[in-house]
């Protein structure tokens, strides 16, 4: 491609809407431009770089037995409603109906449409296992779109299905995609982790999510290097930084004091001067409708997924100040259990063998001191709380860290969920009528090439991993108008194209530097520069990451860019 010819809107501004580094650059670099909050044009050089993305993907896919496929992204409501996520979705899901009145949507994800393929036309258990995926656009009415590619309403994502007779089956299933997403990412240049995660709406037994460390992400993970550790901060347990000082083991009587207008653990900790590590922190949660009086200590939050895992609740949500008026007679900041009995009382491992601890009465301004778990009130004990800082790993002791993160990859063991609700079975080898076990997969493809500009770029711009660059190397003739200097660029393009590289030829007439800006800018990996040395028969060859260069035989520098590629 010669650059005269390239579609390039660079901006030399930092659009104002645009706050995370990914956003600024893909804008400022012209890969993309919004039409509407959440949707966006992909240019040539964003088009460029999602389609090597996507080969990748296939590659690794097909490498493991993935037959690649193509869903209708406009759904009949009526396969949502057979696996029950109609209403889950809620307000997420973009809904319409035809001319006819009839219900559709535009698909958030395939399970549904993939598991009705699959009923209709696989019979037996000679056809399984099978793995199918796909590459398509899916759409989700996000509420706050923001962040440029990373929160938008439509994406392209890619999602794959396995289908196997025994929960065997699908531990294969698993780990070839666990093992695969690995090597696409890899491949794609990008540092990440793979983590423990929650199912949420999917649905099954587990999942891992596949994640790229940066201040633009939304997602907080727990990690701990030296144990290879790492967890979704919802999901992660470890061991909690101990109480500063000893509790007071002395048998003690429940004693209420007023504590006016003292609702929040802070000022319940500058109010009585005990820290928050000796205060119980109650908290209100509805689980299927079921009401639940979850008891932290005061320095903890609560996790709703191991709420959720602790009740076997699908659909959780914080109570209602009303409701909770209604259940205690007082106001949240004045709750504590002692004296409930009209729900469950859970209790976080952290409170099991404390004496003599400050929570509420259950009567507006007054908390409770000398209360003693398990004496004073009963409750049955759970991990219910989030990692906190200062906590360490659960086995080895060592440090943990919570990072912010992007999210980049999920892969689920969805088990039956499906596959029960929508009737998906075969008949196994003795002729009986088997229910298919299934897991689901999914990459983000824009999320690759935001991750990639998050991690590697500079003042100047991009800079990008030349497996999914929009172009490997960009030719830089100082002057193009010069005979001699425009001759060697052709034949150093002409030869760069026969070794296989996707390369740039900038035939501009502008200035040296206002190329090698927009070369760095739009994140090439490497340029080789043609100036005052070429009668030597010398060029530049400039390593974008690094700002590294080297003097090379022009006869052999696009050998010398193909090996730094490769290697």
């Amino acid at each position: 491609m010669f650059w005269s010819q390239l579609y390039v809107p660079t901006l030399r501004e930092t659009p104002a809407e645009a706050e995370v580094v990914s956003h600024q650059l893909l804008l400022r670099a012209g890969y993309v431009r919004q039409l509407a909050a959440g949707i966006y044009s992909y240019l040539p050089l964003a088009q460029r770089s999602l389609l090597k993305i996507q080969q990748i993907i296939r590659e690794e896919m097909d490498a493991i037995g993935g037959q690649e496929m193509l869903l209708p992204a406009l759904n009949p409501a009526e396969v949502w409603k057979e696996s029950g996520r109609w209403d889950v979705m809620g307000d997420n899901m973009f809904r319409l109906k035809d001319r006819f009145g009839r219900e559709l949507c535009l698909g958030m994800t395939h399970e549904e449409v993939m598991t009705s393929l699959a009923r209709g036309e696989v019979r037996s258990y000679k056809q399984l296992p099978q793995i199918w995926y796909q590459i398509q656009t899916k759409f989700r009415d996000e509420p706050r779109p923001k962040s440029g590619l990373l929160r938008v309403r439509q994406f392209l994502m890619k999602d794959s299905y396995s289908f196997d007779l025994l929960p065997a089956g699908l531990d294969v299933s698993y780990e070839k995609h666990r093992v695969a997403y690995n090597k696409i990412f890899e491949r794609c240049g990008l540092k990440f982790i793979a983590v423990e995660a929650h199912s949420g709406a999917m649905g099954g037994s587990q999942s891992h999510e596949f994640m790229v460390e940066s201040n633009a992400g939304e997602d907080l993970v727990v990690v701990c290097e030296s144990a290879g550790y790492g967890a979704n901060l919802e999901k992660a347990v470890s061991r909690p930084l101990a109480p500063a000082t000893a509790d007071d083991e002395t048998p003690l009587e429940p004693e209420e004091f007023p504590t006016p207008n003292q609702k929040t653990i802070a000022e319940l900790v500058a109010f009585t001067g005990v820290a928050a590590t000796g205060l119980i922190k109650s908290v209100v949660y509805v689980g299927d409708e079921k009401p639940y009086l979850c008891l932290l200590r005061g320095d903890h939050q609560l996790s709703e997924t191991k709420f959720s895992s602790a009740t076997g609740a699908v659909e959780v949500r914080p109570a209602h100040p009303a409701e909770i008026q209604d259940w205690f007679g007082a106001a949240p900041g004045s709750l504590g259990p002692v004296g409930v009995k009209n729900m469950p009382i859970l209790a976080d491992l952290t409170l099991e063998g404390r004496h003599n601890l400050i929570t509420g009465a259950n009567k507006d301004d007054f908390h409770l001191r000398n209360v003693t778990p398990g004496e004073d009130f009963t409750a049955t004990f759970h991990d219910l709380r989030q990692v906190a800082e200062g906590d360490t790993h659960l086995e080895t002791g060592a440090p943990l860290k919570i990072v912010k993160t992007v999210e980049i990859g999920h892969i689920f063991k969805l088990g039956y969920k499906y596959s029960e609700s929508m009737g998906l079975k075969v008949s196994d080898q003795d002729g009986k009528e088997v229910t298919v076990i299934m897991g689901s997969y999914g990459i983000g493809v824009e999320r690759i090439l935001c991750a990639a500009i998050e991690l590697f770029h500079d003042e100047n711009g991009m800079s990008m991993p030349a497996s999914i660059a929009p172009f490997q190397v960009v030719i830089t003739p100082a002057s193009y108008l010069d005979p001699a200097v425009k001759a060697a660029g052709e034949q150093l393009y002409k030869e760069c194209k026969a070794l296989g590289l996707d390369a740039l030829l900038d035939d501009r007439d502008e200035r040296p530097g206002m190329k090698f800006k927009d070369a760095e800018l739009i994140g090439i990996p490497y340029r080789i520069t043609i100036g005052k040395k070429l009668p030597n028969g010398i060029v530049e060859v400039q390593t974008r990451r690094g700002r590294t260069s080297a003097d090379v035989a022009i006869s052999e520098a696009a050998a010398h860019v193909a090996q730094l590629i490769r290697g």
